[in-house]
C-alpha cells in the first residue's frame, strides 16, 4: 500500500525547468505541487538542497529471465535498478525461451508481477518465422517490437529481406532495432584472426571488428525501410559519428524515426579498453573519443532522443575469458544516473537535459500513460538525488545486480541516490531497499 508523502523544499526538475516546490503524494499519485503545502497526516521527506526528478524509464535492459538466471534475474536486476533511480524498465526478448510469441510474453509479465521491484514492460522479439505473431500483437501488450538487424545473440537474427519488409510494413507498434551488419563484422573478424590468431585479438580491437561501417550499413537500411513504410522506428544504442546524419534534431513528438544513446557509450571511449578490457566489451562497441564527443553533442542537439542503459550482466568469470570467448554486455542500471550526474558536474549535460532524455522522452515515444513527468495526477515515480552526496562504487555487497561487479568499480561518483519512490511508495532510502514492494505493469495511451 502506497504512503501519503510530502516532499518539501525540493529542487524539482521537470519539463525544462528547476523550481523549489513541495510535492504531495497520495494513493500512489502526485496530488499537489505548490510552493508550500501543509499535510499533517503525511510522512515528510525534507529534500532541501536536493533534486527531485521523475524516475528514469529505461527502454532497454536485459534481465536474463527466463533461462539465463545465473547472470541475472528479474528480482535482482530490478532491485539494482531501483537503487540506481530507475523506476520503470522495458526488457528485451533474447532469453531462453525467446520472447517471440504472446505466450512467452505473458510468462514474463507473470514473473514480473511476482518479482519486479520496478514498473515493467517487455518487448516482443522478431525472428525470421514469427511475422504473423507480430502482425497480430495487440497495441497494449508489448512496449515495442525488437528486431536484431544483424549480429544478434540468442538466435534472433532477422536477415530475410522479405521478413524485414513485412515487419516494417505491418508492425502495429514501435519497432526498436539493434543495427550492426553481420557480413561486415564477420569479414572484419576473419581479417583479425588471420593477422593476430585466436589468442592475439584483444578488447582494444573490438571497435574495429564491430566497426562504424557495420553500424552505418545496418542503421541506414533500417531508416530506409522505415521511411518507405512509414514505420515508427527507434534505433537503439547509436555509437558512431557517421550515423548521426540519419537522424534529425527537434521535438521527439514530431518524429517518426528516433534514436537512443546508452550511458556507457557516453561515459567511456576506446581509450578505456586499456584499463577495463572485456568489462566494457559490448555490442555495438564503445568507439573512438571522436564518436563519444559526437554522440554527446547529438544528445544536446536533440538529434538523439533517449538515454538508456542496455544493462546486460554477465558473470565475472565469463568476462575473464580471452576476448573471442568473453560475452558482450555490462551491468549498468545501478550506476547509470550517477554516471550521468558526473557528466553534469563535468559540464557535458544539464540536469534538465538528463531528465528529458531519461524520462520525458521515453514516456512520449512509447506513449506511456501517466508517467515520465512530475505532474498532478501522474503516478509518483520520483527520485531524490543529492548532487554532492558522493557514492563510492566498489565490487562488494553494495552491488545489487546478481553478477556482483560494475564497470565503474573504483569510481567515486559526485552524487548519491537518496530515495527512489515508485507508485507513491518509498522503495529505496538511505541505502535500504524495501524488498517486499512490487511494481506495476506499464500501460500505454495508444
Amino acid at each position: 500500500m502506497s504512503q501519503k508523502l510530502l516532499i518539501t523544499q525540493a529542487q524539482v526538475v521537470n519539463e525544462g525547468q528547476i523550481q523549489v516546490a513541495d510535492i504531495l503524494i497520495n494513493d500512489g499519485r502526485i496530488e499537489k505541487i505548490a510552493a508550500s503545502i501543509e499535510a499533517a497526516d503525511a510522512q515528510v521527506i525534507d529534500a532541501q538542497g536536493k533534486y527531485v526528478i521523475p524516475g528514469m524509464i529505461d527502454d532497454q535492459v536485459h534481465f536474463r529471465e527466463p533461462g539465463l538466471t545465473h547472470k541475472g534475474e528479474i528480482a535482482t536486476e530490478s532491485a539494482a535498478a531501483v537503487a540506481g533511480g530507475i523506476t520503470s524498465y522495458m526488457e528485451m526478448p533474447n532469453v531462453n525461451p525467446l520472447t517471440i510469441n504472446l505466450e512467452a510474453l505473458q510468462d514474463k509479465y507473470d514473473r514480473a508481477a511476482k518479482k519486479s521491484m520496478a514498473n515493467y514492460s517487455f518487448y516482443l522479439g522478431a525472428s525470421n518465422d514469427n511475422l504473423e505473431v507480430i502482425k497480430s500483437c495487440p497495441v497494449d501488450v508489448a512496449c515495442g517490437i525488437k528486431v536484431f538487424m544483424g549480429a544478434s545473440t540468442g538466435n534472433m537474427l532477422v536477415d530475410d529481406p522479405d521478413i524485414l519488409e513485412g515487419i516494417f510494413a505491418n508492425a502495429p507498434i514501435l519497432v526498436a532495432t539493434h543495427c550492426e551488419s553481420s557480413p561486415i563484422i564477420e569479414a572484419n573478424e576473419a581479417l583479425y584472426l588471420e593477422k593476430y590468431g585466436q589468442d592475439g585479438i584483444k578488447p582494444i580491437h573490438h571497435p574495429a571488428i564491430r566497426s562504424e561501417k557495420a553500424c552505418l550499413a545496418s542503421s541506414s537500411f533500417a531508416v530506409d525501410l522505415a521511411k518507405r513504410y512509414g514505420t515508427k522506428l527507434h534505433v537503439l544504442h547509436l555509437t558512431t559519428e557517421i550515423e548521426l546524419d540519419l537522424f534529425t534534431a527537434g521535438d521527439i513528438n514530431n518524429k517518426q524515426i528516433t534514436a537512443e544513446a546508452c550511458v556507457h557509450h557516453l561515459y567511456f571511449n576506446s581509450d578505456d579498453y586499456h584499463s577495463l578490457g572485456n568489462l566494457i566489451k559490448c555490442n555495438p562497441a564503445i568507439k573512438r573519443p571522436e564518436d563519444q564527443a559526437a554522440i554527446i553533442r547529438a544528445v544536446n542537439e536533440d538529434r538523439i532522443d533517449i538515454i538508456a542503459t542496455d544493462h546486460a550482466p554477465h558473470t565475472w568469470d565469463e568476462k575473464q575469458n580471452q576476448y573471442m570467448k568473453a560475452p558482450s554486455g555490462l551491468p549498468l542500471v545501478q550506476d547509470a544516473l550517477l554516471g550521468l550526474f558526473d557528466m553534469y558536474h563535468k559540464g557535458y549535460f544539464t540536469i534538465e537535459k538528463i531528465v528529458q532524455k531519461t524520462s520525458h522522452a521515453v514516456a512520449d515515444r512509447f506513449q506511456l500513460k501517466d508517467r515520465g513527468y512530475i505532474r498532478e495526477g501522474y503516478w509518483a515515480d520520483l527520485v531524490i538525488i543529492n548532487p554532492t552526496g558522493g557514492t563510492q562504487r566498489d565490487n562488494d555487497e553494495q552491488i545489487l545486480s546478481k553478477c556482483g561487479w560494475s564497470p565503474f568499480a573504483g569510481t567515486e561518483f559526485k552524487a548519491s541516490i537518496d530515495s527512489t519512490i515508485i507508485n507513491g511508495s518509498v522503495v529505496w532510502h538511505d541505502g535500504q531497499l524495501d524488498r517486499d514492494f512490487r511494481g506495476m505493469k506499464l500501460k500505454f495511451s495508444r
